[in-house]
């Protein structure tokens, strides 16, 4: 309790609980579908892009997240449009994206002048550095996706499960597609102060894993797949603070060690 107590005492630390929460809603939603679809390495792409749009505002002296925003949305863009109508194999887009992204970035920080300081809080992430103004973009995209998660679940699962089922039943799957990628992208750049460029693959894909290993339901597994990242999040988050380590990494630490106990329940009733 002393811990909560201390949390709440300051701002700093008060903002980045609450977008440990967020954070943890929007990744395990948008992870559930992410791993069902099997684009991961999609997802990894548009997480790898941004950095592009992180070098130019950087050395524009911009807002460094919205210029993420705009390289992740554009980049999603490209790669669900080259994918599907340049007759380019997904996978190859993405990893010429993704390189082009990486490569951007990384000559438009050589251009600043001076040491690039703020640059391992963007790889690996920093969520001391979270502000109110971040919070709320958070609590703007988690609202949206819960409502949408819940109106138009059963037409996700269809597209999901058979693209070519939901075109007889008049989904524009494409117009569907365009728009998930877009919030997928807005999702890694929000939350990309929690984990970082590098670690924010295992936030969205780790909790879907463990939930799929609970239930194959899947009007099940997208909420507990968000239930399972806030508990992740939380945790490491108190992890790091008592014992002054990157929150990054306590969140995956933690998130592997829920994903192997219930690896080693579920091996051990299919023994029994």
């Amino acid at each position: 309790m002393d811990i909560i107590a201390n949390i709440f005492a300051y701002d700093f630390l008060t903002n980045a609980f609450i977008a440990s929460i967020l954070s943890g809603i929007t990744c395990g939603i948008v992870g559930s579908y992410i791993v069902t679809r099997r684009i991961v390495f999609l997802s990894s792409g548009i997480t790898h892009a941004s950095f592009g749009g992180l070098g130019i505002a950087l050395y524009a002296g911009i807002n460094p997240i919205l210029g993420a925003l705009s390289f992740a949305a554009l980049s999603s863009v490209g790669i669900e449009f080259a994918s599907r109508r340049g007759h380019i194999r997904e996978d190859s887009v993405v990893g010429i994206i993704w390189s082009l992204g990486m490569a951007i970035g990384a000559l438009f920080m050589s251009l600043r002048p001076g040491y690039a300081t703020d640059l391992t809080s963007y790889l690996f992430g920093n969520i001391l550095l979270v502000t109110p103004t971040d919070n709320l973009w958070l609590g703007i995209i988690t609202v949206a996706l819960i409502v949408g998660a819940v109106i138009w679940l059963r037409k996700l699962m269809y597209i999901t499960f058979d693209e070519e089922y939901a075109k007889s039943q008049g989904i524009n799957t494409t117009l569907v597609a365009y728009i998930m990628t877009v919030v997928i992208a807005v999702v890694i750049v929000l939350s990309i102060k929690i984990m970082g460029i590098i670690l924010l693959l295992s936030l969205i894909t780790i909790p879907t894993v463990i939930a799929n290993d609970i239930t194959k339901d899947f009007r099940l597994i997208t909420p507990l797949s968000a239930i399972i990242a806030v508990i992740g999040n939380i945790a490491g988050f108190i992890l790091s603070y008592e014992y002054d380590v990157p929150t990054g990494s306590c969140i995956i630490f933690i998130l592997v060690v829920m994903l192997i106990g219930i690896k080693l329940l579920t091996l051990r009733r299919s023994r029994v």
